[in-house]
């Protein structure tokens, strides 16, 4: 398994490729674009609570602190690079991802790429980019987009 110093440097224009493909259905990169949304489990969420309103579900109860979108997808991923895991504002992380001491750079993102999961615990449905080239091809995109 390559590092990434060992990869040839990444093709920008590739890596958008791979980008619109893998991972625009659950990030943004346009500085202030906000944040990605499952609309469709959103709508469901609005429409347990408009059926069910008068009961006192579990999450009705909840202090308003404890409530989490859990119809967020990703974090929009401009200022990418230096940025501590877990600190995008406005996005709702997990207690065990926000604990992760994780600071995104091309060698982080590199090796996360290869095993999500492994590398931080998500409920992410992205499995992992084995190809060496298409993930120094991303972060090459994302270097010049995200800054």
């Amino acid at each position: 398994m390559a590092t990434f110093g060992e990869v040839p440097p990444g093709n920008a224009r590739a890596g958008e490729k791979i980008f619109r493909a893998k991972c625009a259905h659950c990030h943004t990169l346009e500085k202030g674009s906000g944040h990605k949304h499952d609309y469709r489990r959103a709508c469901d969420w609005l429409l347990v609570v408009i059926l069910f309103f008068a009961t006192s579900l579990p999450w009705c109860t909840e202090p308003p602190s404890e409530h989490k979108p859990w119809f967020l997808k990703g974090p929009n991923l401009h200022g990418l690079f230096g940025k501590q895991y877990g600190t995008t504002p406005g996005f709702s992380y997990s207690a065990a991802s926000k604990n992760k001491d994780v600071v995104w750079e091309e060698n982080t993102l590199y090796d996360y790429l290869l095993n999500p999961k492994e590398y931080i615990p998500l409920k992410a449905k992205f499995p992992c980019m084995k190809n060496p080239q298409e993930r120094a091809d991303l972060i090459a995109f994302l270097k010049e987009t995200t800054s």
